[in-house]
């Protein structure tokens, strides 16, 4: 085993394409032989992108948490009668807007439950307001449910809700609403939302346009290895055609307060061994991405920090504000300091820099 792993690692470094099957068989890997494979990734991550430790600062904004759909990984969303519904108005927007703006951030992300009431209208009215009070700072925002959400509630294509909402001020679209890209698993998980072909289709126009997305992967719930390496295959291929991927982003289920987990459908989240091979073994598969972030607000700051060392280049935002992972249980989401970013890097000897939302070094 050690010597044909060491082949294989050795060849990918050289520029081999992994297959599914050897993705699958790294995937399996339950012993030290997990820092070999992390190993390898960092040299490839160093070959690829350099030795920088990137960041964004950025805020969210979650406009509303009531929700049509049930998932069932979600502690975040409300029904109507729930207690604790929020739906924010133009004021209240705007306020939070203008805050982002005094923090001297340069995204500002919005994704919130789909409200019985939101059409297509909805969502632009709220990006105008969004930068009427914040003139300048990047938009990322919106994913495909809710570009399917909009269309649906406003009788139009996926096509022309991209357009008006390119026209209304997006400047870049969330790569979530993927969870695992195999219709078994979403079924159990989020029978709700869109098909896995759907959410591909949907990223496909959105490249074709010019629209650039981030793209996800939640595991640590209810899937399997070989559902991990269908969703990154996926991935892989659509990023061949299109190359309108900005990076990946790797997305631990937080499972304490979600029927998923309370229902006993789901597992207690993913181990940190799960953790570091999703972000060595992306690296190593996905040779067609240039970026891959690990989430502090998933796996805590010190997880995060070794994953930085088994392939990911990328620490995500500043956020400010979150919410939906608190919704489901995670602690410490509100607020990551830059300064706190660069004890991190600079105690792995990386250098920290701060970027835009589509990796312009600032």
């Amino acid at each position: 085993m050690e010597k044909i792993l060491r082949i294989l690692l050795d060849d990918v470094k050289n520029g081999y394409r992994l297959s599914e099957d050897e993705a699958l068989d790294l995937f399996r890997v339950r012993d030290r032989h997990v820092w070999e494979i992390s190993t390898a990734a960092d040299e490839i991550r160093e070959q690829r992108v350099g030795n920088a430790v990137t960041y964004v600062r950025n805020q969210n904004i979650n406009v509303t948490n009531l929700c049509v759909n049930s998932c069932g990984f979600c502690g975040f969303s409300k029904k109507s009668g729930d207690d604790e519904i929020y739906f924010h108005d133009k004021s209240e927007i705007q306020k939070k807007a203008s805050l982002a703006k005094e923090r001297e951030v340069s995204e500002i992300c919005t994704v919130s439950g789909l409200h019985p009431d939101f059409d297509l209208g909805s969502y632009c009215d709220v990006y105008r307001w969004i930068h009427e009070a914040a003139p300048g700072i990047h938009l990322h925002a919106c994913n495909p449910m809710e570009v399917a959400y909009a269309a649906r509630k406003s009788k139009v294509s996926t096509q022309e809700v991209l357009d008006a909402m390119r026209d209304a001020g997006l400047g870049s679209m969330c790569g979530t609403a993927a969870e695992i890209l195999v219709e078994d698993i979403r079924k159990k998980i989020c029978a709700q939302k869109i098909s896995t072909e759907e959410w591909v289709r949907i990223i496909r126009e959105a490249h074709k346009m010019g629209i650039q997305t981030t793209a996800t992967i939640m595991y640590g719930h209810c899937e399997s290895e070989e559902d991990v390496v269908q969703h990154l295959a996926i991935l892989r291929k659509i990023q061949d055609e299109t190359g309108g991927f900005t990076e990946f982003v790797p997305l631990s289920f937080i499972h304490m307060n979600t029927p998923l987990f309370r229902q006993k459908l789901a597992r207690a989240g993913a181990t940190g061994r799960e953790d570091l091979l999703m972000v060595a073994v992306a690296r190593l598969f996905l040779d067609n991405f240039r970026n891959i972030q690990v989430s502090w607000v998933k796996e805590g700051i010190k997880l995060a920090q070794l994953g930085l060392l088994a392939g990911a280049n990328d620490l995500g935002g500043t956020m400010f504000e979150e919410s939906i992972s608190k919704g489901a249980g995670a602690t410490n989401t509100d607020y990551l300091d830059p300064v706190e970013m660069q004890r991190v890097a600079e105690d792995i000897g990386r250098t920290l820099r701060r970027r835009t939302t589509l990796y312009e070094m600032i």
